[in-house]
């Protein structure tokens, strides 16, 4: 019996993941609230429908990937949500960057109406999610998550699963927060060897001879010295999600100052129009205030 998925946000990763999940003959029901970006997804035979009620009616499970909590509970809990179309079996797979706070509250509105949702955010870009080479973390009922491993073994290529409701997303912004200060250690490293006209090559040739090297300084830290900033996941998005890491260290009781001060850069940088880049793009940020 062929699965019927659904997908709610088709964005650039919502995209990639439906068009593996197309490709790997998974029966596609897609909604975004800017239809224009479902094109692709239908083309290649998902069906299209106008709103999230729909995609639960058309699917037994739904995989959520929208920009953060708030799109959460509005495609979930609002008019023509996900909780108007339930049915017997429905289950919600929320793969949005959100407060792990925020999750549980949602977990449990969900389960006051008989649907069980999973936390699943993942790490990787479109890139690797078309390919389903994710690293997919879950937490929840273990019980449901092996009902649709099938499906998570088709987005990931590494699946971690994590005991307690909200510790999936929890890890995510632990991830985020490694990526933000990578990218800005990367930028400042690359400026300082620029400032002294010496080719910035030869600091990412010699990190990556030990044990510092990521695979940020291993890949994309070359494009950043040629100025690609092609964006896989945009620097307005990795800005929103340092909130959300800020947010929820105020709500454990937390004071993370290095993030903090990201936070205000990354900010910056926003104001300053390089939003729209890939979150490396940072380095470009960087250069300009030094031309200043």
């Amino acid at each position: 019996m062929v699965r019927k998925i659904g997908i709610i946000g088709t964005g650039m990763l919502g995209n990639a993941v439906g068009l593996h999940l197309l490709e790997s003959n998974f029966d596609l029901t897609v909604y975004n609230r800017t239809k224009e970006k479902t094109s692709e997804l239908q083309n290649k035979g998902a069906k299209v429908v106008s709103s999230p009620k729909e995609v639960a009616e058309n699917s037994e499970l739904i995989i959520i990937i929208v920009k953060d909590a708030e799109a959460v509970k509005e495609i979930s809990f609002g008019n023509s949500g996900i909780l108007e179309g339930k049915h017997e079996g429905l289950t919600v797979a929320d793969m949005s960057t959100i407060n792990p706070l925020e999750s549980k509250n949602i977990t449990k509105n969900f389960l006051e109406h008989k649907i069980i949702k999973l936390d699943t955010p993942v790490m990787g870009g479109p890139n690797l999610a078309i390919v389903g080479e994710l690293v997919l973390i879950a937490s929840g009922d273990k019980e449901t998550f092996d009902k649709f491993k099938d499906v998570f073994e088709k987005i990931a290529s590494k699946i971690f699963f994590l005991e307690g409701n909200g510790t999936a997303h929890l890890v995510k912004l632990s991830m985020n927060l490694q990526i933000t200060m990578l990218a800005l250690a990367l930028s400042e490293g690359i400026t300082l060897m620029r400032s002294a006209n010496v080719e910035p090559k030869i600091f990412l040739d010699i990190l990556n001879s030990t044990y510092f090297k990521t695979g940020m300084s291993e890949n994309k830290a070359y494009k950043m010295i040629q100025g690609k900033f092609d964006p896989t996941f945009t620097l307005a998005n990795l800005r929103k999600d340092i909130s959300t890491i800020i947010d929820t260290a105020k709500a454990f009781g937390v004071k993370l100052p290095m993030i903090e001060k990201a936070d205000e850069i990354y900010s910056e940088a926003i104001k300053s129009g390089f939003g729209k880049m890939d979150y490396t793009g940072i380095l470009a940020y960087i250069k300009k205030i030094n031309e200043s």
